[in-house]
């Protein structure tokens, strides 16, 4: 049965990029034994099939590029996937390295605003900045944006 295994979590990784936990936790709910596991999932690491690193790293790629999220949930979203809390805060250290947070915020408000600049009143306002916050952004850089479109002319 560790080949089943093994051949289940080779398919799960040809489609993206899990981490080690995912994998157990795929492979179990499909009724595989702990031991088969245990042995699919060392051979998988083995051969490199299976890399948290890589798979921080995919994850941070895609909630920041495709899903223009913050580092505080990007770094959420990584640690929940099973990874180690080091090895999340170092992924999204490099990650947002490159990116312009400033940048991620104006984009995750204008995709909301839609064609507008200006946030219409109070109630908008602290709908905006519940948002944000969820998207992961940091409080004192949503306030400061949402601050400057309610000045905006």
């Amino acid at each position: 049965m560790a080949a089943s295994a093994y051949l289940d979590g080779l398919k799960m990784l040809a489609r993206r990029e899990l981490s080690e936990a995912q994998v157990r936790q795929r492979l179990a709910r499909r009724g595989h034994e702990p031991e088969s596991i245990d042995a699919a999932v060392e051979r998988l690491k083995n051969e490199r099939a299976i890399d948290d690193v890589r798979a921080a790293e995919a994850m941070a790629r895609v909630e920041t590029a495709v899903k223009r999220r913050g580092r505080l949930r990007v770094r959420s979203r990584i640690e929940q996937a099973g990874i180690a809390p080091s090895t999340a805060r170092r992924v999204v250290d490099e990650a947002f390295g490159a990116i312009d947070d400033q940048a991620l915020i104006e984009t995750a408000l204008a995709k909301r605003l839609r064609d507008r600049t200006r946030i219409a009143d109070d109630r908008e306002f602290q709908k905006l900045y519940r948002y944000l916050i969820a998207q992961g952004f940091d409080a004192d850089s949503v306030m400061r944006t949402l601050t400057a479109h309610r000045r905006q002319p």
